[in-house]
């Protein structure tokens, strides 16, 4: 990974990554239960599980240790957009949204993460901090 940027507002993220990693291997990463189960989770204590229906209006729900998050496949365009709800089974939230844009960089792919709808401030932090600690990890589900 060479190039970071986080920004957040009152409800969404933004966060641009640029991995050592071809475009296929970065879109598998986000749709591959195997390669998932390796980095999709801030908390490498946790058992990951991951079910999914990979079409526009699958279905999937992600287990991290004792957290399930749920959601709908809204977009698909691979190798280059994968766009989904996201909601936290144990709270009583609105689903938020999203946004996973990869694009061919010289020497990898460049991730844009845009995270949307989020319920407030607080709600905005513990989200970018999960996403953080989730692409710290992806580097290495890339190299396996």
């Amino acid at each position: 990974m060479t190039a970071e940027t986080t920004t957040t507002t009152e409800s969404t993220i933004v966060m641009e990554r640029t991995f050592d990693a071809p475009i296929a291997r970065v879109f598998a990463a986000w749709t591959d239960p195997a390669l998932m189960s390796r980095w999709y989770c801030p908390n490498p204590a946790w058992e990951i599980a991951v079910e999914r229906d990979l079409r526009v209006g699958g279905d999937f729900t992600v287990s991290m240790g004792p957290h399930d998050v749920a959601g709908r496949y809204t977009a698909i365009e691979e190798p280059t957009v994968l766009e989904f709800t996201w909601k936290w089974v144990e709270f009583d939230h609105a689903p938020s949204l999203v946004r996973v844009e990869l694009s061919e960089v010289d020497g990898g792919t460049r991730l844009v993460l845009t995270h949307s709808d989020l319920v407030d401030a607080e709600d905005v932090k513990n989200h970018a901090e999960g996403w953080i600690g989730c692409l710290v990890r992806l580097p290495g589900a890339l190299a396996a």
